[in-house]
């Protein structure tokens, strides 16, 4: 025991700077041992000393912890957006300026594939380029008028196309949103001014249709008159209407209003009907 005191006096100075060096290794190396990977986020590995990248191993979230020679590279596994803009050339060679904006993640299961062969700038190396290239091939088949008022045609095309090829490369693009076209003014305002007078036609062809049908209808309608005038009068005979008249004449005098009621009095007409105190 005396030995060990001895020892530890004589040692102590190198034993206080070897405790002070481990303290400051540990330190320094903390964020390098223990890693933590937040919601929403994975962690591709890096062994130096050992096959490199770690490609068959997506790390979920939480603590980990590696040897500090390893390096973990964490990735956003979130849906992203970013807005770009972008200059394309229609089918008749016009210049039009587009404000996007892509919405994209990273494939889980081969996110270690994506870091070993482009990296964490794979939004500026694979998603912008793929869809302004496919926005490029897809737009020039397209007229100015026809980009101006079918966007959403187009949006479902690009989706589509950059998915497909963007898909081959490790990412998932979600959506890609158009924000603004910009024309040049001038072929802007003629678009705009061929869309108001067509629309001004279409209303015009439509009021034309909604007379001819109302027109339509009072043909139908008084041919229907007609048919039944020409029934009724063919029906009506002097008998009917003579018989029709004392039936009418008989009601009118029953009412208490009635005081005299005269109806033609030849031979062949009706008699004078007077008033109920009669």
């Amino acid at each position: 025991m005396n030995r060990i005191r001895a020892y530890v006096r004589q040692h102590l100075p190198q034993l206080m700077i070897a405790s002070l060096l481990l303290v400051f290794l540990v330190v320094f190396f903390w964020p390098r041992i223990f890693v933590v990977i937040n919601a929403g986020h994975a962690g591709i590995l890096y062994r130096p000393l050992f096959g490199g990248t770690v490609t068959d191993r997506v790390f979920s979230e939480g603590l980990h912890i590696i040897p500090p020679w390893n390096t973990m590279h964490i990735y956003n596994m979130r849906v992203q957006e970013v807005a770009h803009e972008i200059d394309v050339l229609t089918q008749k060679g016009l210049k039009i300026h587009l404000s996007l904006s892509v919405r994209y993640h990273p494939e889980y299961d081969v996110l270690g594939v994506l870091h070993q062969k482009v990296g964490p700038d794979y939004v500026q190396k694979i998603v912008i380029p793929e869809v302004e290239s496919t926005l490029r091939t897809i737009i020039g088949d397209f007229d100015a008028e026809e980009v101006y008022t079918t966007k959403r045609a187009i949006l479902h095309k690009v989706v589509n196309q950059s998915l497909e090829q963007v898909t081959q490369k490790y990412i998932k693009i979600d959506d890609v949103i158009i924000r603004k076209v910009d024309l040049p003014p001038m072929i802007q305002d003629a678009i705009e001014t061929k869309l108001e007078q067509q629309q001004i036609a279409e209303a015009y062809v439509f009021r034309l249709q909604r007379e001819e049908q109302e027109a339509q209808r009072r043909r139908i309608e008084a041919s229907g008159l007609k048919d039944y005038n020409d029934t009724v009068r063919e029906s009506l005979t002097p008998q009917i209407l003579q018989w029709k008249g004392i039936e009418a004449t008989r009601e009118l005098a029953k009412s208490d209003n009635a005081k005299v009621v005269v109806i033609g009095n030849s031979s062949k007409e009706l008699p004078i009907i007077l008033g109920s105190d009669w």
